[in-house]
């Protein structure tokens, strides 16, 4: 037996059909997808021309994605939503450092560095001092983390990105010593633009944003035994410090860079959650 269609019948229809989906998990998410697509659609009421534009948005998205750029990723992260999916999953509760975005440009392989060496390879910028703590949130000091730290170079730009940089320019891994201290050199971090000569950019521009980061610093912190964090530190007189293009600042990441010599230091203690 048919009944009239109407906003509320086809919605009821479209969850009807989701009842033989033998996975629990991915009947409740399509069920939750089916009812706030619906209640979009019903509250925008786009023309024909305006869904086939968004199509053709969704489809141009798809085609700048390859092995090197993905641009979902980015539409993503510059709307919001990766934010949102890591505040929960990694939610801090108390002391424990919080995460931040991990960006598109990690690369796994970093060089190993002995304490206080540096990870500019090429010695461009204002040399900065990283010092502080590993612990864990009783204030116990965690030897042997591992601290894997990246960055964009003076130019704005990371090392994969920029075939003139060295390789792993600005990327090396250090490791706390028995009383959890760690102590890295690198260069003060610059603000740069997220890609945005793709569509995710274009829509960027249409809706009166801009596409530019704060200056930071990208660090992932692991030991066994703790949940890593993956973070960044943000430089504290930053002007986009307001309007990240990603929504990555967090205010316990916002860090000062003290003169010091001919360069700066920054002190940054980390605290990890014990694994469950």
């Amino acid at each position: 037996m048919t009944t009239a269609f109407n906003e509320q019948s086809h919605l009821a229809e479209a969850i009807r059909r989701l009842e033989n989906t033998s996975d629990p998990r991915l009947k409740e998410i399509m069920e939750a997808f089916s009812r706030h697509m619906f209640a979009f659609i019903n509250e925008v009421r786009p023309s024909e021309a305006e869904w086939m534009q968004g199509i053709e948005f969704l489809t141009d998205v798809g085609k700048m994605c390859d092995d090197v750029r993905q641009e979902w990723i980015l539409f993503s992260d510059a709307f919001g939503v990766t934010m949102l999916v890591d505040y929960h999953n990694h939610r801090a509760h108390g002391a424990e450092t919080e995460s931040s975005v991990l960006g598109p440009f990690y690369r796994e392989g970093a060089p190993e560095y002995a304490p206080g060496e540096t990870i500019s390879q090429d010695g461009e910028g204002d040399p900065v001092v990283l010092a502080g703590r590993v612990a864990d949130a009783d204030g116990k000091p965690i030897a042997g983390a591992r601290v894997d730290i990246w960055q964009t170079a003076p130019n704005g730009l990371y090392e994969v990105q920029d075939a003139s940089q060295p390789e792993f320019n600005l990327r090396g891994v250090f490791r706390t010593d028995a009383e959890g201290r760690y102590l890295a050199r690198t260069v003060k971090p610059v603000s740069y633009p997220i890609p945005d000569d793709g569509p995710v950019g274009k829509l960027l521009g249409a809706v009166g944003r801009h596409p530019f980061r704060p200056a930071h610093i990208h660090f992932i912190v692991a030991a066994d035994g703790y949940e890593p964090v993956v973070t960044q530190l943000f430089t504290d007189d930053d002007a986009y410090l307001d309007s990240d293009a990603v929504f990555g600042v967090k205010n316990s990441l916002v860090v000062n860079y003290r003169p010091d010599g001919d360069g700066y230091r920054v002190d940054y203690d980390f605290v990890l959650k014990r694994a469950s």
